[in-house]
Order: C-alpha cells, then structure tokens, then sequence
C-alpha cells in the first residue's frame, strides 16, 4: 500500500543583505557646508577635543602644511633668494636639506655674490687663489657685481656674463672669466672658504711660521729699512746692505743677496707671470727685440727675453694704464718665469736679482747719491727711482737701461708713487709733481705744503700727500688743484695709504695717531690713538686695517668701525715695518737687542 507523504518545500533563500551605507563625514563637509559654515563646524570640534587628541591633530597637520618653496621656485628665482643670505654657515646648513638645495646653494653665482658681500677679491699675485686654476694663464680683473634687483630674473646668470665680457679692471678685483678663458675654472665657493677662514684665524689665530733672528755686530747694521711681500716671497732690504729672501709659503730664509756696497733703502718685487702691458712694443704689438742685453741664457729666460713672441699682445688683455700701485711694495709682471727683485741702495745704484736663483742681473748707474725710494710699474719691465740728488730716472730693468732723466725738484726726492703710467713724487723741496714715464714730461706741479713731504701716493684721480707741516692734502691729479687739506695730526705724517675702490684715505704719523678719513666727503672718519710713538708701518683692505708702532705694538682694527680687533705678536722693542699679503704677515722688529723677522700665516688648513 502506497501512502502519499508530504514533501516540505525547500526554504525560500533569504534575499542578500543589502549594503549599510556609510558615513562620509568628508563629503558631507565639501558639499553640504560652505566657506563660513565650514570654519564654524572645525572651531566647534576643536572646543571639544581633549589636549591629547589636540596633540595629534598638530602632529597631523604641521607635515601638511609644509612646502618646499625654493624646489618649486624656477632656479633664477631661488637663487635671488638665496642671495639675500649673507651668513656663510647658513647657507652650509641648507645644503644639507635636500638634494636640489644642495644643488642650488653650489651655483657658483651665488658665492660670487658672497664674496662682494665680503669684499673677498682675488689679485692676479695671489697664488692661493691661482691654484685654484687649471693652468697658470693670468685672468683679466672684472668689476664687482651690484645687481639685487629682481628685474630681469631669468637673465641674472647672463647679466653677470656680460660683466665678465665687456670690464676690465686687495683682502680687493677677482677673476671670473670662463667665457674668456674657456680652460680655466675658478670656483667662488672654493676662494670664499679659504678667504673667510682667512679672516676668522686673523682675528682670533693664526702661527708663526718661522721666527729668525740676526745678530747685529753693530746697532744699525741690522735695521730693516724696507720690505715687499706677495704669497711666493717676502724681500727684506736691511742697512748692512743685505737683502733676505724668505718663502711666504714655508718662512724658511732661501737665500742672501749680497752686492751693494751701502745699505739697502727700497725694495720692489715683480710678480712672475702675467703679461705684457701697453708700452714698449713695436708695431707688431710685442716688446721690442732691438738691443737685447747680454746676459747668459738663464737670465734670459728668468727676464722672459726669449718668450716674448708667445706673450699675448695688449689689445687682447685690455687697458693697463689706471692700474695703481700695491701697498706691499709689488707689481704684476711682464709675462717671466721668474720672480724679478730690484733693490736701490745708499751706494747710489740700482739692482735687479733673479729671485729665483739669486744672481745680480744688473747693476744700474746713474743717480750722483742715494737712490731713496723705487717703484716698477705693473706688467711691464719699467722701473722708476727717486734719489737725493734731487732726480728721477727711468730704467727697462729687461735690457738694463737707462731710458730717461726726470728734473724738475730741487732738493731729495724723498717719495714716489705710480698708477698706470704715470708717476708721482713727492720732495724735500715741498712739492709734488706729476710725471708721464713714457715721456718723461712733468705734467703737473703741486705746490701747497709748507715743508719738506714724507708720503705720497695715487690713485685714479687722486693724489695725496703728507709732511712735516702735519697736513695731508688730496689733490686732483687730472688739474693738479688741491681739493681738501686734511687735518688731525700734531707731527710729521710719515704713512699713507689711498684707495679709490674703498673711498677711503688712511695716514699715519709720529705722534702714533692713525686718521681714516672719506674721499667722498673729505672727513674724518676714525680717529684711532694706535700707538704711543710714531706709526711705522699702515696697511688696510675693506675689512681691517694694521698698523706697527714704534712702541713695538702690531694692531689690528676693523676698517669700517676703528674698532680694536687684537694685537699680533708679543709686544717688542720697536717695530720697523709689516706688511700682510693674502693670509700671509711680514713682522720686522727688534727684540732683545735682535732684528727679529717673524713670518706668520693666517691661512685655514686644508681638508
């Protein structure tokens, strides 16, 4: 029997649960809320959270809020940015943010820029930036780069371009001129380095070198009368008629130059290297080839006789003829291997020594008494003396000739300057005159001084003189008319320093004032009691100005301020002359009864 069982249906499936929506409170905030409602529903919020969950909120948002500007600046625009920053450690410090900051704080417009602002100039003598070339080939000087503006932003790197290409011009011009030289590499980054360590070991460091001292058979024989200094060689001329010759770069003394028969009272040193100036050429543009001296074939070549048709002519260098004098008794050089030396002497003539190996050169005649002063003009062999036989007189120390015979003073001829081609001397019989080396004319006579003048110097359109009459007068060296008359000092001023590229005129006397005065306004600027004696020694760049002293004190100021910065060296007798050169300080002075001559480096060590 069959019996019908019920089947039960299967279960109907349960339908898929449908998504539970979520909520966005986002979206609800960018699209239902506007600007006001939006702020008013964040304050709201804030008010209600806890300080931990206010602490998270911050930790979330400073990261969101964080850009980096000068990534997403256009490279021009960074870097006008960047030039704004005038601490060298700050920009150091960037460097190390990011990749691209590093990139940028490296462009070598920017530490160009830097140096401006620091007044650091390369000069065509200065080895420590020359090493920093490719090849020894000397580099035209150009004009400090003053542009801040922004106008123009995307041609800053080829408006500094155009500078490098069409001007031609101490601590000072500096080099920068790839486009000229295409060898060549200069690295302003590099040169800032080493120049503001420079000037930080000046300030607080600094070490001697080597300290030598001379026993004197006799008081005077070892008095220091004259120095010239560059990074290669410090050239002391002494009374007992020798002449040292120091490394500036080790102090070691490398040799004695022996040969005046009287003391020694002037020494000039004339760079190796550089080229030929204007003058002195024939009409092909190189030197003259008429007459060559005979001398043996090594100094030949120490003179540059026999490179001269590889010398580059003047039209391709530019104008030489408003180059002033160096402070450190130096000159830049005609294009010769060697380091040149001419020294005058009491013995009434003039020397010209290869540094390199020491031998005479020349002896030069002429002068009827002591040759007092001397001068070389710069990138050229033309030598200018000052005696006390009341002349001046011309000599191409590369032929060792005379050329000419300047009258017009009548007493000693105690002070001479030069700037380009043109020379200017200053005479126990109280006045000072102008004069064209090429021709040998006197182009002015300036008479005002009422006694006998000590100090000279030129530069540019300026000329300025100090004497017994305890006055400086400035005058203008195009119409020989005095323009100021400078007051402060109660004796003689016996030290003067000009410079237009600073405005700035500095002078010092016996009664151990130093006065800084504008040559904009023609003021006072400082008035320093540097010493307690006479002022014997006065140099100054745009950063500090040293001064020596007879009360055996070497002192170091700022430039801009007077303010003291230090005293170099231990306090000593009397201090005969320095001269500071590039991170390189020549001291002459007694001690004990001793000439002592301290060699002293300011230099950073290098990496």
């Amino acid at each position: 029997m069959i019996t019908n069982m019920p089947i039960v249906s299967p279960p109907t499936p349960a339908p898929s649960p449908r998504p539970i929506p979520q909520y966005n409170p986002s979206s609800e905030f960018s699209t239902l809320l506007g600007p006001a409602s939006r702020k008013q529903y964040l304050i709201s919020i804030l008010h209600e959270c806890s300080p931990a969950e206010l602490r998270f909120l911050s930790q979330t948002i400073t990261p969101m809020l964080k850009r980096d500007v000068l990534t997403e600046l256009p490279a021009e625009l960074a870097l006008h940015i960047l030039s704004y920053v005038d601490d060298p450690c700050t920009l150091a410090r960037a460097s190390q943010v990011s990749k691209r900051w590093h990139d940028l704080v490296a462009d070598d417009w920017l530490w160009k820029v830097l140096c401006d602002t620091y007044s650091f100039r390369a000069d065509t003598e200065d080895k420590s930036a020359t090493s920093l070339f490719q090849d020894d080939e000397s580099l035209d000087e150009i004009d400090k780069f003053a542009s801040s503006s922004i106008d123009s932003w995307l041609t800053a790197r080829d408006r500094l371009k155009r500078q490098e290409l069409t001007s031609v011009s101490h601590w000072g011009p500096y080099f920068s001129d790839n486009l000229l030289h295409p060898r060549t590499q200069f690295s302003h980054q590099q040169y800032f380095r080493r120049a503001y360590g420079t000037m930080l070991n000046l300030r607080k460091g600094g070490n001697i070198l080597r300290a030598h001292r001379m026993p004197i058979p006799t008081p005077d024989s070892g008095v220091v009368t004259s120095v010239a200094l560059d990074t290669e060689w410090v050239v002391v001329g002494l009374a007992n008629s020798k002449i040292h010759l120091f490394s500036a770069i080790t102090g070691v003394l490398s040799r004695t130059l022996m040969g005046h028969e009287l003391g020694v009272w002037a020494v000039h040193l004339v760079c190796r290297g550089g080229h030929w100036g204007r003058g002195d050429m024939d009409e092909d543009g190189y030197p003259d080839d008429a007459d060559d001296p005979v001398v043996p074939a090594a100094l030949k070549t120490a003179l540059g006789i026999d490179r001269r048709r590889r010398m580059r002519s003047p039209a391709s260098i530019g104008d030489d003829s408003a180059k002033p004098s160096d402070i450190c008794c130096i000159s830049e050089g005609w294009g010769q291997p060697n380091s040149i030396i001419v020294s005058a002497s009491c013995d009434k003539t003039l020397r010209v020594w290869d540094a390199t190996s020491g031998h005479c050169i020349y002896v030069l005649r002429g002068h009827t008494a002591t040759v007092r002063c001397a001068r070389v003009l710069h990138n050229r062999p033309i030598a200018v003396t000052g005696s006390r036989d009341s002349t001046l007189r011309v000599w191409n120390i590369q032929k060792g000739v005379m050329l000419r015979v300047l009258h017009g003073h009548s007493a000693s001829v105690r002070c001479l300057d030069v700037c380009g081609n043109k020379v200017v001397s200053g005479s126990y019989d109280t006045t000072c005159r102008i004069w064209d080396v090429d021709t040998g004319e006197c182009i002015r006579v300036l008479r005002g001084h009422s006694h006998q003048i000590y100090s000279i110097a030129i530069d540019g359109n300026f000329v300025a003189s100090g004497g017994m009459d305890t006055v400086v007068r400035v005058w203008d060296a195009t119409t020989g008319n005095c323009i100021a008359q400078l007051t402060g000092h109660t004796a003689l001023v016996c030290q003067l320093q000009l410079s237009t590229s600073t405005n700035l005129l500095a002078t010092g006397g016996s009664d151990g004032r130093v006065i800084t005065f504008s040559l904009r306004s023609f003021t006072a600027l400082q008035r320093l009691a540097a010493h307690d004696s006479s002022v014997t020694s006065l140099q100054f760049d745009a950063n500090f100005l040293i001064t020596g002293g007879n009360d055996g004190r070497i002192r170091v100021f700022e430039t801009q301020t007077g303010v003291w910065v230090r005293d170099l060296s231990e306090r000593c007798e009397s201090v005969w002359k320095v001269l500071y050169k590039k991170g390189v300080c020549a001291v002459m002075c007694k001690r004990a009864g001793k000439t002592v001559m301290e060699i002293w480096t300011f230099k950073p060590k290098e990496r």
